[in-house]
């Protein structure tokens, strides 16, 4: 009767030992995944950041010189009546949405958020 119980012990004490050690090396295996996950994230992001910029030289923007792109913010001279499309039927533009105004700089139409100047869209002429 002694052996059995000394041998359940045994048994017992072997099985929880060896469990505890896989427990917690697979919550460090999760812990490093997760880990390797963010820096992966933040290297594309930067990585996106980065080729969105040189896709932004090559691509024609609005204005003068071409410069400015959808989120971008236009200068205050720009909210002036003398760049603000009243008129946009005239020009066949759609009706801007409220907070917004059409901005014409040349053949070329920025639609524009009143309050702060971001961009929401461009429209090129020829």
């Amino acid at each position: 009767m002694q052996f059995k119980s000394l041998a359940s012990v045994m048994l017992a004490i072997a099985v929880s030992a060896s469990a505890i050690p896989v427990v917690h090396a697979q919550d460090y295996d999760r812990r490093d995944d997760r880990r390797d996950e963010r820096h992966d994230d933040r290297h594309n992001d930067r990585r996106d950041a980065m080729a969105h910029e040189d896709h932004r030289e090559h691509e024609r923007g609005f204005g003068p010189e071409h410069g400015f792109h959808r989120g971008d913010r236009l200068p205050p001279e720009y909210w002036s009546h003398h760049y603000v499309v009243d008129n946009w039927r005239e020009h066949r533009l759609s009706p801007p949405p409220r907070g917004y105004q059409w901005v014409q700089n040349g053949a070329d139409y920025a639609l524009v958020a009143i309050g702060t100047g971001v961009i929401m869209q461009l429209i090129f002429g020829n």
